[in-house]
């Protein structure tokens, strides 16, 4: 029986979706404003592994997802880079595609982006105006009128007091109460614009997802899912909006994973932190990526340290060497033996509201049992292998050539054995003090090793691997 954890109710529930068999999904995506970076890609992971979970269970899903493109920090990158707004939107959306499928991230059932639900929007907020719960402002901005909906607060848990504290105050003046978020925004000079009942303008954010939901699914959805960050305002204004227009309950579940951690600190571009999801596909495979990330519960927080990712290729080289070592005494047909007990634990797992950290702890187990079979000859290790391969693949794992995944995460190992030996010690410190230099970045002093390096006949060349030592 699948139990869901449920923001809304505070509590893990029974998963009973609205519709016999069949499953909506909603989840909030990117605003194309930057590179992707591990907090995006952890998010789209984490959904579709949850859609994927889903249709393995049996149900129907229908899995929609939105790129937020137009928006100010959009339109701030368009000023700066010279590039028009949509047109900057277009090539970082296709940049980001790519880099999730490079990732193993499949796409969902339906994409959906902001510019393409103009009419829906509108059509949205005539409706909410006509019914009390928004009004239009001399100067051509429309808000939602946050008292005029009586359960406002019921996802946070925020009171209209508290959430007066932290909400975030735009246009204060043009308000009839500080609360009241922006469902339509006049134009600026500059910055681009769609004509509607008010006036020249563009959406809101919240307004969006509300409009794009509607355009998929209608009135209801079964999941809508997304970051913790944006439990308030931006999925409390989604209820607010959304049930005040139809009066019945938006989403029956919804599901919020927790927040990326730099060496214990929040990520943000301000602190400089940010972990680009770029540099990480160069530097790791796509499963040494998902092993780092999937080991925590999805509504924990994610705390990247130094040795987070080379512990998680660590883990994954063991087992996948193990399997190589299966191919490699057995070959890869098996007796047809279907091992229940790696299925029944992977789905004791994810039934407890998506457990990946207990599923992927439970390799540990079955891979020392495998690896035990090929010390004893016991071929129905092959079996094990073929039903591991299947049922952990829903989460994106061994899908590789063991061999290949080995060759691309021991390159920098090889190395560093192969200089080690031939090195004299005192170089090998040089390069030791000089990786501690750029740790820390100073780069003057990494500088000025490099130069001892040097002089004392050797070269050491930084790759994506490693650093790299030759004699000159």
């Amino acid at each position: 029986m699948l139990k869901i954890y449920n923001t809304l109710t505070r509590k893990k529930e029974e998963f009973k979706p609205l519709n016999d068999g069949k499953v909506t999904m909603y989840a909030c995506g990117i605003t194309v404003s930057g590179e992707a970076h591990i907090g995006h890609a952890y998010q789209a992971l984490i959904y579709d592994i949850i859609r994927k979970y889903l249709v393995s269970s049996g149900y129907d899903v229908t899995y929609a997802r939105n790129y937020t493109d137009v928006d100010d920090k959009i339109i701030a990158k368009s000023h700066e880079t010279g590039i028009p707004a949509d047109k900057y939107a277009e090539m970082m959306i296709a940049k980001i595609d790519k880099e999730m499928r490079a990732l193993q991230v499949d796409d969902p059932d339906i994409w959906l982006k902001a510019t393409c639900t103009m009419d829906g929007i509108m059509e949205f907020i005539g409706k909410l105006i006509d019914k009390g719960h928004a009004y239009a402002t001399s100067e051509g901005d429309v808000y939602f009128a946050v008292e005029s909906f009586k359960d406002y607060g019921k996802l946070s848990g925020r009171r209209l007091e508290d959430a007066f504290e932290s909400v975030r105050i735009e246009n204060e003046d043009n308000k009839q109460n500080p609360l009241d978020f922006a469902l339509w925004k006049s134009a600026k000079e500059g910055e681009p614009y769609w004509e509607s009942p008010w006036g020249k303008g563009r959406p809101g954010w919240h307004i969006e997802c509300s409009a794009m939901n509607m355009k998929a699914f209608g009135e209801q959805i079964d999941i809508h899912g997304g970051g913790r960050d944006l439990i308030f305002p931006h999925h409390e204004n989604e209820i607010a909006q959304t049930e005040a227009l139809t009066g019945k309950t938006f989403a029956k579940y919804w599901i919020h994973n927790g927040l990326i951690k730099v060496n214990g600190q929040k990520m943000s571009k301000s602190l400089g932190n940010s972990l680009v999801l770029h540099d990480l596909i160069e530097k790791y495979h796509p499963e040494t990526i998902k092993m780092a990330l999937l080991q925590t519960n999805y509504r924990g927080d994610i705390n990247v340290t130094d040795t987070l990712f080379p512990e998680a290729e660590k883990h994954m080289t063991g087992f996948y060497k193990i399997i190589d070592s299966v191919y490699s005494a057995f070959g890869r047909e098996g007796e047809g033996i279907d091992h229940q007990a790696i299925e029944a634990s992977f789905k004791q797992a994810m039934d407890d509201d998506f457990n990946t950290a207990k599923a992927l702890a439970n390799l540990f187990g079955i891979f020392k049992k495998i690896k035990a079979k090929v010390n004893t000859g016991d071929k129905t290790a092959v079996d094990d292998v073929l039903v591991l391969k299947r049922v952990y693949g829903l989460l994106g794992f061994f899908r590789a050539e063991p061999k290949d995944f080995i060759e691309k995460a021991e390159p920098a190992e090889r190395a560093e054995e192969s200089t080690s030996s031939d090195i004299p010690s005192e170089v090998m410190e040089l390069v030791k003090a000089r990786a501690e230099a750029k740790a820390s970045k100073n780069w003057p002093l990494a500088d000025e090793i490099r130069g001892k390096i040097t002089a004392l006949g050797y070269t050491v060349k930084d790759t994506k691997d490693g650093a790299v030592v030759e004699k000159l």
